[in-house]
């Protein structure tokens, strides 16, 4: 039973097309509010960035690959990052607005029901990411909105990938990212409103037993019985993989709000809280395995530079499926890491 979920079922999010509806409806304009002015008349004038060293220099900084290995240059370069890099990996605007050891947010307690868990993580994201949602989805008093089909024809996270959606034969079809994020709200407001797989009653609670007052238990002699993550607390079988399924488009959101709207959190004074979930969300996916290292291709090069700067303590996943010497590269082309006091 998870039963925080409740107070989250409480309300409909006000981008969830209700029932019968076949078309994304459009948001009403309730959103943060510091993005209640117009989008059109701000420009975006990032601070100048720091002067970066030399290849050379940049090179002679960093630890030689062992023989046979990719160097850090040729592992950045299959990437296949544009030109001109998002500024979202320059060092000065990958920070957070608090300091601190995620992990310690992601890693389950002892005596937690692994399926409690996880429910809550799923919920608890899901609440931090629709604000960004919202931001970028809902319209202005003129109509207009951040995202738009015109700015956002597709789904994508840079120019080497585009996400698809399984239209009602099943069949991937590429759809502008506006249409996009209305049919993720959907179908997420949907799974969390369901009480056959999110469910509430109270009787359903359960405990993990905690290891070190709970010997474990003796062999049985009845035949074995299927046994999934959640069972205990009420929640169905494929409750795994409907959370993972959630967490993958809530990545793919991620990474369309990195790729294509960093600018406009910038300008909304909004990056360094995008920063602190999206690091707490890869620190929570990965230590859950809610996503594989695939899934996150997109940001790959985020997660080095974070696992460089710290931000994914060694130890955790998000860390051991980091390159750091490819982070430490990314830090020196952008003339070293942030200030300490910043």
């Amino acid at each position: 039973m998870y039963k925080p979920n409740a107070r989250f079922r409480g309300q409909r999010s006000p981008n969830s097309p209700g029932p019968g509806e076949h078309s994304p409806a459009s948001s009403p304009t309730t959103t943060l509010a510091e993005a209640s002015r117009s989008s059109s008349s701000l420009a975006v004038k990032l601070p100048p960035l720091p002067s970066s060293p030399s290849l050379t220099e940049t090179i002679g900084g960093m630890e030689k690959p062992a023989a046979g290995q990719p160097s850090p240059e040729e592992i950045l370069a299959s990437y296949h990052l544009p030109a001109v890099k998002p500024v979202w990996l320059n060092a000065n605007y990958a920070k957070h607005i608090v300091k601190g050891n995620f992990l310690t947010l992601s890693a389950k307690p002892k005596t937690v029901e692994m399926g409690e868990w996880i429910a809550h993580q799923v919920v608890d994201h899901w609440r931090m990411l629709i604000t960004f949602i919202r931001l970028v989805h809902d319209k202005e008093e003129d109509g207009s909105s951040i995202c738009s089909p015109r700015k956002c024809p597709k789904m994508t996270a840079g120019a080497n990938h585009s996400f698809t959606w399984l239209n009602s034969r099943l069949q991937p079809v590429e759809i502008p990212a506006y249409e996009y994020l209305s049919l993720v709200q959907r179908y997420i407001s949907g799974k969390l409103d369901d009480g056959a797989i999110f469910p509430t009653a109270p009787e359903g609670v359960s405990y993990a037993d905690h290891p070190a007052f709970c010997p474990p238990a003796a062999p049985s002699s009845d035949p074995p019985q299927q046994d999934w993550i959640g069972k205990r607390s009420g929640f169905p079988p494929n409750f795994l993989e409907i959370c993972q399924t959630i967490f993958r488009q809530m990545f793919r959101v991620y990474a369309h709000l990195y790729w294509s709207h960093f600018d406009d959190m910038f300008r909304l004074d909004l990056e360094k809280a995008m920063n602190s979930c999206f690091s707490h969300f890869i620190l929570t996916a990965t230590t859950l395995n809610l996503l594989k290292k695939a899934d996150v291709e997109p940001m790959q090069p985020l997660i080095d530079l974070w696992a460089a700067l710290g931000t994914f303590p060694p130890g955790s996943k998000a860390y051991e499926n980091a390159n750091v010497q490819v982070g430490n590269l990314l830090v020196q082309k952008a003339g070293g890491p942030p200030p300490a006091s910043s």
